[in-house]
């Protein structure tokens, strides 16, 4: 599962069983339901019961297909998330070292290099006095 193409080949095998499993158990469950809203009327119920009954009983079958339906975009999902977390992540955070250590570089050349034709600030002047109030505003 590590690997890319072991991934992909056992997605489309994971795909090749759920998508027949998923197909015949909603053709099941159409067919049952369309057995009892046919013959399963009991004595004694109320116009439209055996429908609802039908639907009741039937709803645990399409569940499971609609479940098994969900399970492959999930392992689709899967796959993405290993990619991006394990595959491209260590790439990524590579680069952003290299792009940080070429900004710390040239951070380090430019004051060097702006030192060099600039006037000293003056010392003694009113700046250390008026450092105290720029604090607490």
């Amino acid at each position: 599962m590590r690997s890319p193409a072991n991934r992909a080949v056992h997605l489309e095998q994971r795909r090749a069983q759920l998508l027949p499993l998923a197909d015949d158990l909603r053709r099941l469950a159409r067919e049952m339901e369309a057995v009892l809203k046919e013959g399963g009327r009991i004595e004694g119920d109320f116009p439209g019961q055996p429908w609802l009954r039908a639907n009741h009983v039937v709803k645990p079958l399409f569940d499971a297909a609609d479940s098994l339906e969900k399970a492959l975009p999930a392992l689709n999902a899967f796959n993405i998330r290993f990619r991006h977390s394990y595959e491209e992540l260590p790439a990524k955070r590579e680069a952003k070292r290299q792009k940080k250590a070429l900004a710390k570089q040239q951070q380090a050349i430019e004051p060097s290099e702006a030192g060099e034709g600039t006037v000293p600030a003056q010392a003694g002047g009113f700046d250390d006095v008026f450092d105290g109030l720029r604090r607490g505003a």
